[in-house]
Order: structure tokens, then C-alpha cells, then sequence
């Protein structure tokens, strides 16, 4: 595929890197040509000067073939343009924008424009660190009945196999973030300390599942 990328920050740049490591083509733009330096000798994609929103600009990036468009610049008000001009003008279908402030954020988010609120983001991630308790929902099905969520495990299942986990919480443990990568767990692989825990649930359990991963297990069972 094909993305074009507007702003060479830190966030541009590496996103650049990772989409041509997995093999897409990148063309990303920046007002500022010094800006590209940040993506190193190795990379082969395009680097157009130019602001991000300019159809010309657009153009030259490739944006008429492009299956995506990323717009990760320092101003919500030039990201929100750029990604209306890349959906409404260009038809790209996969348009994302980084919005700073999460109030503009939502008003984005209604106007069809998927975005990324980084303030928001960031202090959610470091709420879940300082406050580990009950569930976050990471993503719910279109009914609403079910979703993933990770949900924080007292210490005491630390020791305890997945599947002691499941059968008395009632969720499926969809994958463990464990040192900072994710895993498929087995029934036999054992909760270690520092494991996120990341479920499928039903949303009405919301409550019942918290509570008990919050309690640990029942000790009749044993290690």
C-alpha cells in the first residue's frame, strides 16, 4: 500500500521507518525540509516540502494512489484539514489525525475523521499505571454485548494457569502484554507478576469479572 504521511516529527518519522520496514510505500510531507533528517539515510520513500492540506502538495505525495493518510503534524487545525482534503477530495479510505486537544477530538471523531487525542492517550496509559484497578474497554462489538478489555489481576492469581483464570471469572483470555510484548496464552500458561491481562467478556459482567479478578482465587484450589 501506499501511505502518505503529513509531519516529520517524531511520531511521522517513526511511523515512516515501521510502515516501509513492513513493506508499504511512504511519501511523508513537512513545511520544514530540515525535518527529514529525522528519517535517516535509510529510507527510500518520498520527502516532499510542502504543507499538508495543498492539493498540489497532495499530489506529489502520491495521495491519488495512496490507501492511507496519516496526519501527525504539531497543529490539530492543519491535521484536521489535511485529513479532510485526503477523505473528501482524494477518497482515501484509511485517514487518521492527531488532535491535542480532546474536546476537538470528539467533534472530529463525529465528522467521520478517526483521531488520535495524544493528551488523552497519554494520561489514560498513565492512569491505568497509577490506578490499576477494574477494567478498561479496548474495544466492544457493534451490539454492544460483548468486549475486550483489560482488566487488572490482583497478585494473587500471580502462579496460577489462565485457565483457573477463566473458568471462575467467566471471561477468555484473549492475550497477556508480558514485559512489553503480547502473548497467546495457553490453558497451561501461568500469570506471572507485570502481566496486563486483556479479555473477552460480556459487557453486563462487567462488574462480576472485576470483582473477582480483583479477589484472587478461591483457595480451595491451590497452586
Amino acid at each position: 500500500m501506499h501511505i502518505v504521511i503529513m509531519g516529520c516529527g517524531r511520531v511521522g518519522s517513526a511511523l515512516a521507518q515501521t510502515l516501509e520496514q513492513q513493506g508499504h510505500t511512504v511519501a511523508v510531507i513537512d513545511q520544514d525540509p530540515t525535518a527529514f533528517r529525522r528519517l535517516g539515510p535509510g529510507f527510500g520513500g518520498r520527502r516532499v516540502t510542502g504543507i499538508g492540506f495543498d492539493q498540489d502538495t497532495l499530489r506529489e505525495a502520491g495521495i491519488e494512489e495512496a490507501g492511507a493518510f496519516a496526519a501527525v503534524s504539531s497543529g490539530d487545525n492543519s491535521n484536521i484539514i489535511s485529513a479532510r482534503v485526503a477523505r473528501e477530495m482524494f477518497g482515501v479510505e484509511n485517514v487518521a489525525a492527531r488532535i491535542y486537544d480532546p474536546r476537538r477530538a470528539e467533534v472530529y471523531q463525529r465528522l467521520g475523521i478517526p483521531t488520535v487525542a495524544t493528551v488523552r492517550w497519554t494520561a489514560d496509559q498513565m492512569l491505568r499505571r497509577l490506578l490499576p484497578s477494574g477494567a478498561e474497554p479496548l474495544w466492544r462489538d457493534p451490539t454492544g454485548g460483548v468486549q475486550l478489555a483489560e482488566v487488572h489481576a490482583s497478585p494473587k492469581w500471580v502462579g496460577h494457569k489462565i485457565s483457573k483464570l477463566q473458568e471462575e471469572t467467566g471471561v477468555r483470555v484473549a492475550f497477556l502484554t508480558r514485559l512489553g510484548e503480547a502473548i497467546l496464552p495457553t490453558s497451561q500458561t501461568v500469570l506471572q507478576e507485570g502481566d496486563l491481562v486483556h479479555v473477552m467478556m460480556r459487557t453486563s459482567d462487567v462488574e462480576k469479572v472485576e470483582a473477582a479478578f480483583a479477589e484472587g482465587p478461591e483457595e480451595e484450589g491451590g497452586h
